[in-house]
């Protein structure tokens, strides 16, 4: 399990995310699981550790008419998400916990929870929790990470972090891939009382400017920040491009193409029914 404050996003970090990992990571996540959750017009959404607000906006789009609620714990990502513009079905942004969902029994038709899972300290009953909201009718989607060898980018970003700044300080990113394999979250969906349970493995092309990019935003945007928040501006820049350097020499020469950062991202992804 991760404590989840540490996904504690503070200052100009949730904005920096919403600006260059929504789109180069994120947003190609929640096209794939909206297009396989399918939201129908009329219906209620729950966007569950909604972030920004990628998933539910791909949601919103999908809707002429009903209804998405995006929830999530942290304050700042939830600002972010309430400037951006919806172009679809209107969308209400809750502070909570997936954990102890605000919500009363079965007030959604369809509940989504992009790369959240892993994080929630208790993921059992954060899934418990998912299907006491849904209507009988209702239907889940979500998503975790696979392994992070599995994904060379990040694998060869963990190694440099630790090489760099010393054994555990890739902690939070491998905190980011802690399912092992696609029967691990089926198993949590079953448990849960979640009926039709099928879990694809799903990969994802992801692309950087530059391994320079990848880890500026990752140490920048994200809550591996903490790592460097210590330092001066200066040393956090020199920080930032040495472990962008030994980045580059741990990451397979096709993945360095053309000066950018391109590599294979693996997650699993499950949907299920309320009810048999």
């Amino acid at each position: 399990m991760v404590d989840h404050h540490h996904w504690q996003l503070d200052g100009s970090a949730p904005e920096l995310y919403e600006r260059f990992l929504v789109p180069a990571i994120t947003q190609k996540w929640a096209d794939d699981l909206v297009g396989r959750a399918q939201p129908r017009s009329g219906e209620a959404v729950l966007d569950v550790a909604c972030g920004t607000g990628v998933v539910a906006r791909s949601a919103s789009r999908c809707m002429l008419h009903g209804h998405v609620t995006g929830l999530d714990l942290n304050k700042g990502m939830l600002t972010v998400a309430q400037i951006r513009v919806s172009e679809g079905a209107p969308i209400n942004w809750i502070e909570g916990s997936a954990l102890d969902l605000p919500f009363s029994a079965e007030k959604f038709d369809l509940v989504l929870c992009q790369l959240g899972l892993q994080f929630f300290p208790d993921q059992g009953r954060a899934l418990r929790e998912m299907r006491r909201v849904l209507s009988p009718t209702g239907r889940v989607a979500l998503s975790v990470y696979s392994p992070i060898e599995r994904t060379p980018g990040a694998n060869a970003f963990v190694l440099a972090l630790d090489h760099v700044l010393g054994p555990n300080a890739s902690k939070i990113k491998r905190g980011e891939h802690s399912f092992n394999a696609p029967d691990e979250l089926r198993e949590l969906l079953d448990k849960a009382g979640f009926a039709k349970v099928d879990v694809q493995t799903v990969v994802q092309q992801i692309a950087f400017p530059s391994v320079l990019d990848y880890v500026r935003f990752q140490l920048l945007a994200t809550p591996m920040a903490a790592l460097l928040i210590d330092r001066d501006e200066t040393d956090r820049q020199a920080a930032i491009a040495t472990i962008a350097l030994e980045t580059a020499s741990f990451s397979d020469r096709a993945m360095l193409e053309g000066g950018a950062f391109s590599f294979r991202q693996e997650a699993y992804v499950g949907t299920g029914l309320a009810t048999g």
